[in-house]
């Protein structure tokens, strides 16, 4: 058994995997000892893989789990991938986008692939139908939208999503839902009809809320990244 970890800006998934199949997923702020502890203890885990977005705060759980696994991966863009990286500047890659990267190309071989990420920050990545990370963009988020312009105003209220959005506020708390969310929507949408050939992805927090206002053919993996990094400790099992 495996012990997937992806520490992402806001959350922390933790999932146990039998192969390619999930037996638990646990969302959480922080990765805990106690939290990896439960699960060791429930499920016996031999490899196991993290990855991090965020600045330290992982090394106390990862030298923990180092002892009481037989294979243990960081992952970083110098982790041996099934994919090719053709980002300008690797170092600087998210190991989300990476990850998911694996992931879309996992699920889907041989496709063109877009990878939409509604988290903290909308990341718009692609994949080539012939295994390469192409590259992609970074936007501002749903929440970190409406943050942005509650501390950069003086008056503005703080907005947030609501499941059925106006087309246009009557309020200055509907004008910026309205705006933030329709804004959104409509940059989706513009990439999406732009890339009408590649096979559409959607993950992330905020996935479910894109995935009922476009009116497009996509598939929402929720776990993309888990399924990715997943795929790596298949790949490295040749590597280590």
């Amino acid at each position: 058994m495996r012990l997937i970890i992806d520490i992402g800006n806001t959350n922390t998934k933790i999932a146990v995997m039998r192969k390619n199949s999930f037996l638990t997923v646990e969302r959480h702020k922080e990765v805990t000892v106690e939290a990896l502890a439960r699960l060791l203890a429930q499920y016996p885990v031999t490899s196991a893989i993290y990855s991090s977005v965020r600045a330290g705060g992982e090394a106390a759980c990862a030298e923990w789990l180092g002892g009481r696994v037989k294979k243990l991966i960081h992952f970083t863009h110098k982790t041996a991938i099934p994919v090719k990286n053709l980002y300008g500047t690797p170092e600087t890659l998210g190991c989300d986008r990476l990850a998911a990267a694996v992931g879309a190309y996992t699920l889907f071989p041989a496709m063109n692939c877009m990878i939409i990420d509604c988290g903290t920050a909308i990341t718009i990545d692609f994949v080539g139908q012939g295994g390469e990370f192409l590259g992609g963009n970074i936007s501002p988020g749903l929440q970190t939208r409406f943050n942005a312009l509650h501390t950069a105003t003086g008056k503005l209220p703080l907005g947030q999503v609501t499941e059925t959005p106006q087309a246009m506020g009557t309020s200055t708390d509907t004008a910026i839902e309205a705006g933030v969310l329709q804004g959104a929507r409509y940059e989706i949408e513009g990439y999406i009809e732009q890339n009408a050939l590649s096979n559409v992805i959607f993950t992330g927090g905020d996935a479910l809320f894109f995935a009922k206002h476009i009116k497009s053919s996509i598939f929402v993996v929720f776990n993309l990244i888990l399924i990715g990094l997943n795929k790596v400790i298949d790949y490295n099992a040749y590597y280590l």
